[in-house]
């Protein structure tokens, strides 16, 4: 049988990526691992995740929980670090 981990390790997601799609959604580490690896193949898929954790920084900065924009903001630097296309502006 595949674990969640088995299913995260084979994600285009980290760890952290998915766990804010699941924030985000208001969804299971399983559900979001598979809604980002399908987002992240599809056209404006990448871009699609980049606001879901835009999103999310914006929520948790009006809930003035800024260490936890903090973790989401370093979330979305790697996230666009590894996933250029995903930037707002970027062809692809």
């Amino acid at each position: 049988m595949i674990s969640i981990e088995d299913l995260e390790d084979m994600s285009a997601l980290t760890r952290a990526e998915i766990d804010a799609l699941a924030e985000h959604e208001h969804s299971t580490t399983y559900d979001a691992t598979l809604m980002g690896n399908y987002l992240m193949q599809v056209h404006h898929g990448p871009q699609r995740v980049h606001e879901m954790i835009c999103d999310d920084i914006r929520a948790a900065l009006h809930a003035d929980d800024v260490q936890h924009a903090r973790t989401l903001f370093a979330v979305l630097r790697g996230f666009l670090a590894e996933h250029p296309e995903a930037a707002r502006g970027a062809s692809g």
